[in-house]
This record gives structure tokens, C-alpha cells and sequence, in this order.
């Protein structure tokens, strides 16, 4: 059956929309991170794996980050381990660091490079650790005590920071023609893994490889005003004045400092999306409004 004269146009209209950023972006790198809903609903990761697939068809380099803290969390339930959270981050102990590795470098890792290979792709999964990848250092955590009237460390054992990352391996693996797929788990000098958070080894990522995007999915529309309004073409003075006047607070306010610090080092732009959106990917790249909050260098 031969398509109408309105669904052909509207076709035609997005193809020829994205071909001047398909011809502006080949073979430039772009990090992915995945995460939130995109990760737990099947559309969306059916979406997600073909945009990333078509994203590499087109040219693009595109490199997978994922999370997967419920999944962890679920895990960690059924084996009756508790969990405790310290500003936001895993308490991970030596047996909490187990699951961990199982879940981000085995269960979910090796769902993803499955899902982008049975949609078309050639992905392979790593974490961290292979290569050495990322190297990290235990992540140092203060809190202010009221008691001693001073500050205090908190140790929150296997959770880490990158300390710097080795770019040979992934270098290696898209010259191969590979999509990479990332889970977020460090090593340090001393052999320890660490639990890193996906969006900052995203960011570090994207700043190592001079990626052209960094793109970080959420479970919200992107970054709003005061008014709920979404926001995007803002340059890093606009976002940190956004900060400053307390529009940016909470549980946003480390993503959107990992997009800025990670523009502000060179990625040429980083895009708060919403994963809840199908191709959610895709039409940030290729369209002209695009379904996120942007951010770049650019002060017009």
C-alpha cells in the first residue's frame, strides 16, 4: 500500500530536517548516558538501542554510559544487604560492591550491548576496570557536625571519582567499528573498585574524547524557570547565574553541573533530555527543537 500525499511529505520534511546534522556531526563523538525510564521500559529501550544504531549507521561515534541503581537496589533487597544513602550516594561496603559489580559490569551491561545488537548494532559491553579504563580514587565525603562544630569525613566506602581515564581502549574499539557500552565501576592504584555515578563518568568521558555532545537522559522534560517552563539554548554564564539565583536546586543541580563542567572543558555542547520520550535521542539531534534543555560555550 503506497503512502498518502500528507504522510509522504511529513516523511520527506523530517528527512530533509535531519540531513544538514547528519552531514555536520559524522564522525563525531557523542556520549550517551543512559538511565531513568529509558532503561526500564521496553519501548524506550527498544527506542533508545535504535537510535543509537542509526546514530552509527549515519556516521556518528556514539558511546553508551549507563547507570543502574534500582536495579542494584532490588538486588541488594533480595539479599537482604541494607542500604544506606549519604547525600544522595550509596553507602557501598565490600559486600554491597559485589552486587554492584554484578549488576552495572554483568546484568544490566550486557541487556544493553543485547539490546543494540538485536536492533542492528555491533555494541560491546566493559566497565571501567578493563584496560584500565578509569582509573579512580576513593571519593571523599565531609559533613559539617554540629556536636564538634566542625567538619567531619564520612567514609562511604566503594564509592569513587575518576581520576583520569585511558582512552586507548575505546579509541580502539570504534576504530573497530564498535559501539562501546560503559558501566560506570572504576579501579584504583590500589586494585579497589569503585562505584561511580554514570553521569560523572559520562561527563569525564565526553571532556577525555572531545566529544561534539554530551547527552544525559532523565526523567523530566530538562532544566525549567521558576515558572515550570522548559529551558535550552543557554550558554554556561546563563546556567550559572540560574544557579546563583537558586532556579537550578536539588537533585538536578550535580547533572546539570556535570553538563557544565563539561562544556566549559572543550564538549562543544551537553543536552539535559528527557528519556521518557521515545527516540528521545534522536530528536535532540536532529531536529530543530529538539525534546531537552541544551547548553553550550556559545554566548548568543
Amino acid at each position: 500500500m503506497s503512502l498518502s500525499q500528507k504522510k509522504a511529505m511529513k516523511i520527506a520534511q523530517v528527512l530533509t530536517e535531519a540531513l544538514p546534522y547528519i552531514q555536520r556531526f559524522t564522525s563525531r563523538t557523542v556520549v550517551v548516558k543512559f538511565g531513568g525510564n529509558a532503561m526500564v521500559d521496553e519501548e524506550l529501550q527498544n527506542s533508545f538501542a535504535r537510535d543509537i544504531v542509526l546514530m552509527k549507521l549515519v556516521g556518528m561515534n556514539p558511546i553508551v554510559v549507563h547507570g543502574g541503581g534500582p536495579q542494584i537496589g532490588k538486588l541488594l533487597e533480595k539479599l537482604s544487604i541494607h542500604s544506606e544513602f549519604i547525600d544522595g550516594m550509596r553507602v557501598t561496603d565490600s559486600a554491597t560492591m559485589d552486587v554492584v559489580e554484578m549488576v552495572l559490569g554483568g546484568t544490566v551491561n550486557k541487556q544493553i550491548v543485547s539490546l543494540i545488537n538485536r536492533n542492528g548494532g555491533q555494541a560491546i559491553g566493559i566497565t571501567g576496570k578493563d584496560g584500565h579504563l578509569i582509573n579512580s580514587k576513593k571519593l571523599s565525603v565531609s559533613r559539617y557536625n554540629p556536636a564538634m562544630k566542625a567538619s567531619e569525613i564520612i567514609d562511604i566506602g566503594h564509592v569513587g571519582e575518576v581520576k583520569s581515564i585511558n582512552t586507548d581502549v575505546i579509541d580502539m574499539l570504534i576504530d573497530s567499528n564498535f559501539i562501546p557500552v560503559i558501566a560506570p565501576i572504576g579501579v584504583g592504584e590500589d586494585g579497589q573498585s569503585h562505584n561511580i555515578n554514570a553521569d560523572l563518568v559520562a561527563g569525564k568521558l565526553a571532556e577525555v574524547m572531545r566529544a561534539e555532545k554530551l547527552m544525559l537522559l532523565t526523567n523530566v522534560s530538562g532544566l525549567q524557570d521558576k515558572e515550570g517552563e522548559v529551558l535550552t539554548g543557554l550558554s554556561t554564564e546563563q546556567v550559572d547565574a540560574l544557579i546563583e539565583d537558586g532556579t537550578i536546586y536539588g537533585g538536578m543541580l550535580p547533572k546539570i553541573n556535570c553538563a557544565l563542567d563539561a562544556v566549559k572543558a572543550g564538549v562543544t555542547s551537553a543536552h539535559i533530555i528527557d528519556g521518557r520520550v521515545a527516540h528521545a535521542v534522536l530528536l535532540e539531534i536532529f531536529t530543530d527543537t529538539g525534546v531537552g534543555t541544551l547548553i553550550t560555550n556559545q554566548k548568543d
